[in-house]
C-alpha cells in the first residue's frame, strides 16, 4: 500500500471532528459545532497519538489505543453444511432473510472502501464461505483491488478440493482448514455430519497446488480430542502444515464449559514431553498465534490463546457479518449496520465517519470474557491419554482410494504417527466396531484388542453397611488412600430394543444423524472417562483401557452393548463400565428417537469384576 501524506491523514482527522462517537447505538450525526464531550475527548486522544507517531495510516481505522486495523474478515454467509458441537446447536441457528444479507456488490463496495483506507488483508469466512455460489467471482473481484496483498479463506474443507483450482486462479493466496480430529468416527461425532475424507482431500489439494503453509485449525476440547495433540504434530514432519491449536471459546449455542478448555501451557507441556527440542519461532506484532517448530520438521505448530493469554493489545482485526454489521471485537456485542447506511445512500465520507466512530469505541480488551474465565475454577486435569481406543473405518466409507493413499505416502515423513498413517490409507486395518453390515460378515462388533474374560469365582464378601454414608447417615466419599493399588477390570452390558424400523435403518446405516453404532461406541468410551464427573461420589480413575462393543440382534431388533474398563489403582472400575454401557444405550436412543420413541433401554448390569479387597465377581 502506498504511503499517504501525513498532512492528508491529519486533515481527515480534523474534518472528522464534526462527528460524534456514540455509546453503542447506530451513529447519529451532530450538527457542526455541537460535538459531544465524549467525541471531543476521544478525537483529541486519537489526534495526539497520530501526531506523535506520524503513521501513514487511516485515522478512521485507528482506535483510541493506537491500534491500526489492516485486516478485515468478511462473512459471506450464515449457512454451514456442518454442525460442529463447539460452534452451533444441532438444530442450526435462525437464518437472516436473504433480502437482509449483503449482496455481492455491497460486499465489494465495502471491501474497496476498507482497502482504500489501508486494509491489506481480507479473509472470507462464514458460516461456510465455499457454499456461496459466487465465491470464486468474489475472490476474483477482490484480487483487482489495488493495495490488497492477501486474500484468505477459512473453510471446513468439505468443498475445497473441488473449488480450490478455480479459487487459486482467481487470486486466493491463503487457506485455513478446520479439522478437529484425525479419527473418522470422531469427526462425524464432532461435526454431526459425514465428510472426513473430503476434508483430507482438500488438505492434499492445497499442498498439491503449492500453498505453504496450509493452516489447519484444531479446536482442542478436554475429554474429546486433547489426546490427539501428538498425532497432529507428527503430521508436520513430512507435510508443509501449520497446525493451529485453538483454545475452546464460548459462543452462543455451544454449551461452553470452562472444564472443556485445555490451556495453551498445558498443550505446550504435552508437546514438550514428546519433543523437548521444540523451539519458539518469531512472530509478527499483530499475530494471534504463538508459533513453534520441531527442528527438522517441514511444518510447524501454533497456539491461538484467546482465553488464557489474550492478544487484544495488538489486535488489528475488524469483521463484517453476512448481514452487513461491523464488529470491532469478536467477543463484543456492539455492532453497527453498514448495510443500512449503504442502502440509505450514505456517501463514502459518511460511511468512513460511521466506521471511524465504531473503531474509536473499541475497548482495550474483551474484559467480560476474561473476567468470566478468571472467576472460573481451574480445569480438571486430563484423563490418561494412553487410552488405546480408536475407531477405524471399513470399506469405502472411511478410507482413501489407493490413488489418494499413494499420493499422501509421497508427502509423509518417516515419523508420522501410526494413527495418521491409518487415515492416510497406509496403516494396518485395525477396527474396534463394525457399524456397517456386509453380506459375507457376521453382524457383530469386531475387536483387534483381545480382552481376557473374567474368571468365575465364588460369591464375594458382602457388607451390611453402605460405604458412601458416614456414621450420621450423610453422603460421603470413601477414603481409598490406604488401599493398595491392584489391577482392576470390570465388564458391563446393556440392551437397546429399537423396533423393526429403527433397527433396519441402523443395520443399513441410513439414519440421517449418521452412523449410530459408531457414535454410540464413541459416546460410551467418553462416558467411561468422565464417570467421576457424572456420578458425584465416584473417584477419578486413570483408565488404561476402555472397550465398547455393539452387536446387532435381528431376532429381537435390538443392539447388545458390552463394555470393559481396566485400570491399576485403589478403587474398582465397575462404575466406569456401567456408565459406558448406559451412555452408549442412551446415545442409541438419541440417534433413533426421530424414527421410534418406543425404544426400550434395559438389562444394564455388571457382568464381572476382578481385583480389590472384596474379591472377584462373575454373573452366572
Amino acid at each position: 500500500m502506498a504511503a499517504r501524506p501525513v498532512s492528508r491523514m491529519l486533515q481527515r482527522v480534523l474534518r472528522s471532528s464534526v462527528r460524534s462517537c456514540s455509546s453503542g447505538a447506530p451513529v447519529t450525526q451532530h450538527r457542526p459545532g455541537e460535538p459531544s464531550q465524549t467525541a471531543v475527548e476521544e478525537l483529541s486522544r486519537r489526534r495526539q497519538f497520530l501526531r506523535e507517531h506520524a503513521a501513514p495510516f487511516s485515522a478512521f481505522l485507528t482506535d483510541s489505543f493506537g491500534r491500526q486495523h489492516s485486516y478485515l474478515r468478511i462473512s459471506l454467509t450464515e449457512k454451514c453444511n456442518l454442525r460442529c458441537q463447539y460452534c452451533m446447536p444441532e438444530e442450526g441457528v435462525p437464518l437472516t432473510p436473504k433480502a437482509d444479507l449483503l449482496t455481492t456488490e455491497e460486499i465489494l463496495t465495502l471491501a474497496q472502501l476498507f482497502v482504500k483506507e489501508g486494509v491489506d488483508k481480507i479473509r472470507l469466512t462464514g458460516g461456510e464461505p465455499l457454499i456461496r455460489p459466487d465465491v470464486v467471482d468474489i475472490v476474483a473481484q477482490l484480487h483487482r483491488l489495488e493495495g490488497l496483498r492477501t486474500i484468505g479463506i477459512t473453510t471446513n474443507g468439505i468443498n475445497l478440493a473441488r473449488l480450490l483450482p478455480q479459487l487459486q486462479k482467481a487470486g486466493l493466496s491463503a487457506i485455513n482448514i478446520s479439522l478437529d480430529t484425525l479419527v473418522p468416527a470422531k469427526f462425524e461425532f464432532i461435526v454431526r455430519r459425514k465428510g472426513f475424507h473430503k476434508v483430507m482431500e482438500g488438505i492434499y489439494k492445497a499442498i498439491e497446488l503449492g500453498y505453504s503453509p496450509v493452516k489447519v485449525n484444531c479446536v482442542v476440547m478436554r475429554g474429546l480430542n486433547e489426546d490427539e495433540l501428538l498425532d497432529f504434530v507428527a503430521l508436520t514432519e513430512g507435510l508443509p502444515l501449520d497446525v493451529r491449536f485453538i483454545e475452546y471459546m464460548p459462543f452462543d449455542g455451544n454449551k461452553w464449559n470452562f472444564k472443556k478448555m485445555v490451556s495453551y501451557k498445558e498443550m505446550l507441556d504435552t508437546l514438550r514431553q514428546q519433543w523437548p527440542e521444540l523451539e519458539k519461532l518469531p512472530e509478527e506484532e499483530s499475530s494471534t498465534a504463538k508459533a513453534f517448530k520441531v527442528p527438522g520438521f517441514r511444518g510447524q505448530v501454533s497456539f491461538i490463546t484467546s482465553m488464557s493469554e489474550h492478544f487484544c493489545g495488538t489486535c488489528n482485526r475488524l469483521r463484517i457479518t453476512a448481514d452487513g454489521n461491523l464488529k470491532v471485537c469478536l467477543f463484543g456485542n456492539s455492532e453497527v449496520s453498514l448495510r443500512d447506511h449503504l442502502r440509505a445512500g450514505a456517501s463514502e465520507e459518511e460511511l468512513l465517519q460511521i466506521i471511524g466512530a465504531a473503531v474509536g469505541r473499541k475497548k482495550r480488551q474483551h474484559a467480560e470474557l476474561l473476567l468470566m474465565l478468571q472467576d472460573s475454577p481451574p480445569a480438571i486435569p486430563s484423563i490418561s491419554s494412553q487410552d488405546p481406543f480408536r475407531v477405524q473405518g471399513i470399506g469405502h466409507r472411511v478410507s482413501f482410494s489407493n490413488q489418494m493413499a499413494t499420493l499422501w505416502k509421497g508427502c509423509r515423513g518417516p515419523r508420522t504417527s501410526l494413527l495418521a498413517q491409518r487415515w492416510l490409507g497406509s496403516g494396518p486395518p485395525q477396527r474396534h466396531c463394525s457399524s456397517r453390515l456386509d453380506s459375507d460378515t457376521n453382524p457383530k462388533c469386531l475387536s483387534a484388542v483381545s480382552r481376557a474374560p473374567a474368571t468365575p469365582s465364588g460369591p464375594p464378601p458382602t457388607s451390611d453397611q453402605l460405604t458412601h454414608v458416614d456414621a450420621e447417615g450423610r453422603a460421603a466419599m470413601v477414603d481409598v488412600g490406604g488401599k493398595p493399588d491392584t489391577e482392576r477390570v470390570a465388564v458391563a452390558s446393556a440392551v437397546v430394543l429399537l423396533g423393526p424400523v429403527a433397527f433396519k435403518l441402523v443395520q443399513k446405516n441410513q439414519l440421517k444423524k449418521g452412523d449410530a453404532l459408531v457414535v454410540a461406541q464413541l459416546a460410551g468410551v467418553q462416558a467411561a472417562k468422565q464417570t467421576s464427573q457424572l456420578i458425584p461420589l465416584c473417584h477419578h480413575v486413570a483408565l488404561s483401557h476402555v472397550e465398547v462393543q455393539l452387536e446387532l440382534d435381528s431376532t429381537r431388533h435390538a443392539v447388545g452393548i458390552q463394555t470393559s474398563c481396566r485400570a491399576r489403582g485403589p478403587t474398582g472400575v465397575e462404575m466406569e463400565a456401567l456408565t459406558a454401557a448406559a451412555v452408549a444405550a442412551l446415545t442409541l436412543y438419541d440417534m433413533c428417537k426421530a424414527v421410534n420413541r418406543d425404544i426400550v433401554l434395559g438389562e444394564i448390569k455388571l457382568i464381572s469384576k476382578t481385583g480389590g479387597q472384596r474379591g472377584d465377581f462373575h454373573r452366572t
